[in-house]
């Protein structure tokens, strides 16, 4: 949901040193704004600073800087994500955190969409390991939703998430496509509350065998 361009917090996967992480600045900002494809090692070589040898050192291939750039992108939203449920306090209040974030994030300078929908466009085998790195932030992101539903005793959670993570990609693009994304708040908080709304209006009671 939130990413900030320029940005990255790795997960410790591999040796953190000033020059990997200046590497992976010049790729979070590059890979970004104009795509991973259309950005050449070279670009970043130079907008980094450093040699093709110490480039290739920390990255011998690309696919390793765009996993690296995904882990990064990744491990940020998942901060701010944790970062919300903590400061909310309940399940609902943090849904609605997320929409918030979700809009302040497409109004604000350089937004172009969800990083990993982008990148999912790019990368059209899924079974590459930048599409398998994708499909596992976003089961870890429906998870998440899962788990607040699941505290708002919202019947089938885990349907509720998978459609909740639609509005969520909805409102990525619509922000980046939309005229007007400062509306967006409004919209994608009727249209989450229609989609528990409902879940809640087909919760079956079970049964009394008691009788």
């Amino acid at each position: 949901m939130a990413q900030t361009a320029g940005r990255t917090r790795g997960t410790g996967t591999a040796q953190s040193s000033p020059v990997r992480e200046r590497i992976l600045a010049a790729a979070d900002e590059h890979f970004y704004a104009e795509g991973i494809r259309a950005v050449s090692a070279d670009k970043l070589i130079a907008a980094a600073g450093v040699s093709k040898v110490t480039f290739y050192r920390h990255f011998p291939s690309k696919d390793d800087l765009v996993l690296a750039y995904l882990d990064g992108r990744a491990a940020l939203e998942r901060h701010v994500l944790e970062q919300f449920r903590e400061e909310a306090g309940d399940a609902c209040a943090t849904l609605l955190a997320i929409a918030r974030g979700i809009s302040d994030l497409s109004c604000s300078p350089g937004f172009r969409g969800c990083p990993f929908i982008n990148a999912a466009a790019e990368y059209a085998d899924p079974t590459h390991p930048a599409r398998q790195a994708i499909a596992a932030h976003r089961a870890w992101f429906t998870s998440f939703l899962t788990d607040l539903l699941r505290e708002m005793a919202i019947h089938d959670p885990e349907t509720v998430a998978d459609q909740l993570l639609i509005l969520r990609d909805g409102a990525m693009v619509t922000g980046y496509l939309g005229p007007d994304p400062a509306t967006l708040i409004d919209t994608l908080v009727e249209a989450g509350r229609a989609v528990i709304d409902n879940a809640v209006a087909n919760t079956t009671l079970p049964s009394d065998t008691s009788r």
